[in-house]
């Protein structure tokens, strides 16, 4: 049963809230912890490794970094993955993840403060031996565990200066090979689909012309955070400073219970360029490529891996807006599903479908990019993307919205 008075008055709070201050609009945004693989011997090293340890934070997601923020490259294993992997392994990486989300302290013991925060629920109820006592609070820790911290997300950055005539010859001389691969297989859709590729390609290469770019490869992770992991949590490691248990302190030092799942890679690039007209130096120019190709691979993992999109509040409705542009990734036609959120007695929370909207072209979509207009592109008084709605009823400000396939 849901309850109608605490729905309609949060509801109303985040309606009225949103028209007085869009950006105060609070909603549980997926968590994440970003690194750079450290490889002294690339091209520009020192300005590319600057620019990624002082980009602005996605500012779609919590900020859940770590100490380390950097991987050093071997060059003895070939394949990244592996690298990346024994780096997770042996940095516990997972369990220090899960150490952040309760404040572990200095003795040991923790605290629902950082998880009470972000997910707007009330601290004292989230305390886990009050809440490890009753229906409501065990709900909620198992809303927090969902919402949150099973939604934290580990991703790792590789970068390289490079010409982009290698860029154009890996990419056709790829395509090339999937091409006769399907020919000798004979699957006629795959063929086809291919010498799409290879023209769309080639295109894209003749218009790119000579210079050079970063490319960006980057691997995503999510924290393993099930039922079974949680209950282990918080019946045999969960202590706090005021009744700290020394043995549960050792026991989760000892845990190996907390692990990371590989979810998929993606590979984007920015140019490093400017206008003719405007006196830039090329450290300025490179470190504007790497944040700008560091965003577009974060888009493209999105697009691709759906427990990876993020949602954004509707900021207006006449005309429907949400802050959200080029920088994730939005193009004309896309399609977002419009999601009210709703809250069961025990505080657990749920996202009922309640309309479409699209991305319209007569609209425009807001350029939101790194720097977006200091190199000559034409700046946008906007700053949000407009919509068209596709299906549902009234919306209101704060609803939240999340891209379809």
């Amino acid at each position: 049963m849901k309850l109608k008075i605490t729905l309609i008055l949060t509801l109303f709070t985040s309606a009225i809230f949103a028209q007085v201050n869009p950006k105060g609009v609070k909603y549980r945004r997926s968590s994440l912890y970003t690194l750079m693989i450290d490889d002294t011997s690339r091209a520009h090293y020192s300005t590319i490794k600057y620019a990624f340890m002082h980009a602005p934070f996605p500012d779609k997601f919590n900020n859940h970094n770590l100490i380390s923020r950097s991987i050093v490259s071997n060059p003895e294993i070939k394949k990244q993955e592996k690298n990346i992997d024994s780096y997770l392994n042996i940095n516990e990486v997972a369990k220090k993840a899960v150490a952040k989300w309760f404040n572990r302290s200095a003795k040991g013991g923790f605290n629902m403060n950082l998880i009470s925060e972000r997910g707007s629920y009330n601290a004292s109820e989230m305390d886990a031996r009050t809440a490890l006592l009753n229906k409501r609070g065990l709900a909620l820790l198992a809303d927090a565990g969902e919402e949150l911290i099973g939604n934290t997300f580990v991703l790792i950055s590789e970068f390289k200066y490079t010409n982009k005539e290698e860029v154009a010859s890996k990419t056709t001389g790829f395509l090339n090979d999937a091409l006769a691969a399907s020919l000798a297989q004979g699957t006629s859709g795959d063929t086809a689909k291919t010498r799409q590729q290879i023209d769309a390609a080639n295109k894209v290469i003749t218009e790119l012309g000579s210079g050079y770019v970063i490319v960006t490869t980057s691997y995503l992770y999510r924290l393993n955070w099930t039922d079974s992991i949680s209950s282990v949590f918080y019946n045999q490691y969960w202590t706090d400073d005021a009744n700290l248990d020394t043995n549960k302190v050792k026991a989760f030092n000892k845990s190996n219970i907390f692990t990371l799942t590989y979810i998929g890679s993606e590979k984007s690039w920015a140019d490093v360029q400017a206008l003719k007209s405007m006196k830039i130096d090329e450290d300025t120019l490179i470190a504007r490529a790497t944040v700008k190709a560091a965003d577009k691979v974060i888009a493209k993992l999105q697009r691709n891996h759906e427990e990876f999109r993020t949602k954004s509040p509707l900021i207006n409705i006449n005309p429907i807006a949400a802050e959200v542009g080029l920088k994730e990734g939005v193009e004309f036609g896309d399609k977002f599903q419009v999601l009210e959120q709703v809250m069961d007695e025990n505080g657990k929370t749920s996202y009922n479908k309640v309309g479409m909207i699209k991305a319209s072209r007569e609209l425009g979509v807001w350029d939101n990019r790194y720097m977006a207009g200091a190199e000559g592109d034409t700046a946008q008084s906007h700053k949000y993307t407009q919509f068209k709605k596709v299906s549902g009823g009234e919306f209101y400000p704060g609803m939240l919205i999340r891209q379809k396939n």
